[in-house]
Formats: C-alpha cells, structure tokens, sequence
C-alpha cells in the first residue's frame, strides 16, 4: 500500500490480535518467519495489517487448527509468492492436506487398535475378578 493510500484502514497489532484470540507475540513471531506481513502506520509507530493481511491471518489460523507447520505454512506463502498466484499454491495446499489426511487416519487406526486393547484387557480383568469371589 502506497504512503498515499489511506482508504484501506489498517488495524493495529494489540487491537488485532485481541479480536482473533491471538498474542501480539504471536504475530510478531509469525512475521519472523516470513508468513505474514504487516504495514507501517504514520511515523512507523505501531504495528498494523490491511484487511488483505488479516485475512492472510484467520486463512494462517485455520490452516493451523487443521495441523500445518509453519514450515508447511512458509512453503504455501512462497508458492503464493509476491505475484499472490492461488493457482500455484492450491495443489501444493492438496498435497499438504492429503498428507495430513493420511496422518489423521494413522492415528485414528492407533487409537481403535488402543481401544480394542483396552476392552479386551477389561474383559480378562472382568472374568478373572467374577472367578476369584
């Protein structure tokens, strides 16, 4: 956004992060490892974000919740690139989804192949405690 453009309004760090449920240390860190970006209010002062940016964040948010790394999130925000291509970064997002897929479904059979254990140990311990009384 150009020094001249003020017709965006740009939301200041501690104003957006309370709104998401977010840290400004968070935002900052994300910033870091190149995620995201912020915008420089007049005179530099505080922190901001766009409206383009904070739906840069909730869109990092969800990916969050569904398991990306931020290493994954960096892959997807250089495929996006400075050209912002969503047609060169949405197979890669499948691909990452799809592993993560595969990830889930591991750890759901883990967790019934638990499960069965459990009930099956309950089971002897059930018949073992009826024939001792």
């Amino acid at each position: 956004m150009s020094a001249d453009d003020t017709t965006e309004e740009i939301v200041p760090i501690g104003d957006l992060a309370k709104s998401l449920g977010l840290t400004t240390r968070t935002l900052r860190y994300w910033e870091e490892v190149g995620i995201i970006e912020s915008e420089e209010r007049s005179g530099g002062a505080t922190r901001g974000y766009s409206p383009y940016f904070v739906r840069r964040i909730k869109f990092i948010m969800k990916l969050k919740n569904l398991g990306l790394t931020i290493k994954e999130m960096q892959d997807l925000y250089n495929a996006y690139g400075e050209a912002k291509q969503t047609d060169r970064m949405i197979p890669q997002l499948i691909a990452i989804l799809d592993k993560h897929i595969n990830m889930v479904d591991e750890k759901i059979a883990m967790l019934a192949s638990a499960r069965n254990e459990i009930v099956e140990y309950r089971r002897k311990m059930m018949i073992k405690h009826d024939s001792s009384r």
